[in-house]
């Protein structure tokens, strides 16, 4: 099954989504990659989710990526002696480590990291955003705070404090468990949540290891205040705009959306967009224009893929969100501007073998008219670069790995086919003529430009580019293309 389009949809499955037929119904409709959000369900709901996944793309012959999302540290109020209170604005609350209910003048707020961070002046934020409180007085166990936005406050609501880096581990002890359990299941991304530094992937990568690729959500100020660092530390990165939109001016999320995007493009790293998307489809089966034009702003901006969460997940019309995305992704990529906008937006090739491969790669399918532009890879490095270049022809990656496959999934416009180990470069070249074939990219006639690396089998080697002829009998026509 062939994608007519470069950007990527991703969806997350739920309790709307947790059947085979739907999942399979998501899948045809558009999905590349499913997400499991390790904040709901169960382990053993997962596990099904994965193995019905798995089942799907081997009947379709297709990879298909697999995003285990950890829950993240989640800070929050603690209970009430009734159902709740109201904040005025003006009024003078206190919180404590104190376990006893609160009541219109307390609460327990049962983090100490919270207290050890703030500063007089600092703002707290309950409820997603709805409530702010401005911190006056404060020690190691209490804060007194006066009520700037005022309103209906129940218990468990949840705590943000923008503006300060709070000494916690973006990996609680049920992220852990969460980790291991998605490790085992065999998913290809893991997505990171609360991380405020560069240092906080590291530590997660430490766990994970080559097991899978990292996916770092951005959601806090503080981590946009070392988006460069971050982006570097990163396999792929994710605009979590909700999150990002409570401890920031929702004026700002349009613009940092776009400065992510930039970075990560910059970097060759894929990057998503999410959250919010077409969130009235949650209940309507039509979207509203401005959730239309949204969908579309994010692929004009080049991200390689855009998320469904709740719409996918718990929405009364999963699999017509997934259908328009794709129709939406569909129209902006047919439109003339859309090319012109990529090429404006295209950073310049690093001083690098592979991107000086990859460069001229996109350069020579211009010029010959190349149908594919091909990349052989183990790791994924050479496929990573060429989607960075953003090549006029679709990208069709070779791999001998189905691992590597399912990975490069979410990246803009790559086709992975799982292939057999070449032992040179002239099987490796007849191999991606008659898989450009196959995969109806090409024709007798066709002219397909190969990226690889040698030897083969050795991670970041990329080093070759060949342009090749595609014969009548679907292989190399074996015309001397080399350069």
């Amino acid at each position: 099954m062939r994608r007519n389009r470069n950007a990527k949809i991703v969806a997350t499955l739920g309790p709307a989504s947790s059947t085979e037929d739907i999942i399979r119904k998501l899948f045809v409709a558009g999905v590349d990659m499913f997400r499991l959000n390790f904040s709901h369900g169960t382990h053993e709901q997962h596990k099904e989710r994965v193995a019905t996944i798995r089942k799907i793309g081997f009947e379709f012959n297709r990879p298909i990526g697999i995003l285990g999302d950890l829950q993240g540290p989640k800070l929050r109020v603690g209970t009430f002696k009734g159902d709740g209170i109201t904040l005025v604005p003006g009024a003078t609350f206190r919180l404590d480590l104190n376990p006893a209910p609160g009541d219109a003048t307390r609460v327990n707020l049962p983090h100490p990291e919270i207290f050890a961070a703030l500063v007089k002046g600092a703002i707290l934020l309950l409820d997603d955003g709805k409530l702010s409180l401005q911190v006056e007085d404060f020690g190691p166990d209490y804060a007194i705070t006066r009520v700037e936005v005022g309103g209906r406050l129940t218990e468990r609501k949840g705590v943000n404090v923008p503006g300060v880096v709070l000494p916690i581990s973006p990996l609680t002890e049920k992220d852990h468990r969460d980790l291991e359990y998605a490790l085992n299941l065999g998913v290809d991304w893991i997505a990171l949540s609360f991380v405020q530094r560069p240092e906080d992937i590291t530590e997660a990568r430490a766990i994970i290891g080559d097991r899978a690729l990292v996916m770092t959500k951005l959601e806090k100020p503080a981590a946009i205040d070392r988006l460069d660092e971050i982006v570097l530390a990163s396999d792929s990165v994710m605009v979590a705009r909700g999150d990002l939109g409570v401890e920031m001016p929702p004026e700002r999320v349009p613009i940092l959306q776009r400065a992510i995007v930039r970075a990560c493009r910059r970097e060759g790293k894929p990057v998503i967009v999410a959250t919010q998307m077409l969130e009235s489809m949650t209940a309507s089966p039509v979207p509203t224009r401005a959730e239309a034009s949204d969908v579309a702003s994010a692929i004009f901006q080049g991200a390689d893929a855009v998320m469904l969460s709740a719409e996918s997940a718990a929405g009364k019309y999963p699999v017509e969100a997934v259908a328009m995305m794709d129709r939406i992704i569909g129209q902006v990529e047919g439109d003339p501007h859309y090319r012109a906008l990529l090429e404006a937006n295209h950073e310049e090739a690093r001083n690098t073998v592979a991107d000086a491969v990859c460069a001229a790669l996109r350069q020579t399918a211009h010029i010959v008219s190349a149908k594919a532009t091909i990349s052989y890879t183990s790791s994924g490095a050479s496929t990573l670069r060429t989607a960075r270049e953003r090549p006029e022809a679709p990208i069709l990656c070779l791999t001998p790995y189905e691992r590597t496959a399912g990975r490069l999934s979410v990246v803009w416009g790559v086709h992975a086919l799982q292939t057999t180990l070449a032992p040179d470069v002239t099987t490796m070249t007849d191999m991606a003529c008659r898989a450009a074939v196959q995969e109806g990219f090409a024709v007798a006639g066709d002219y397909v430009v190969i990226a690889a690396g040698v030897p083969f089998g050795h991670s970041g080697t990329t080093n070759l580019l060949r342009i090749a002829k595609v014969g009548a009998n679907g292989a190399d026509d074996g015309v001397p293309q080399a350069a």
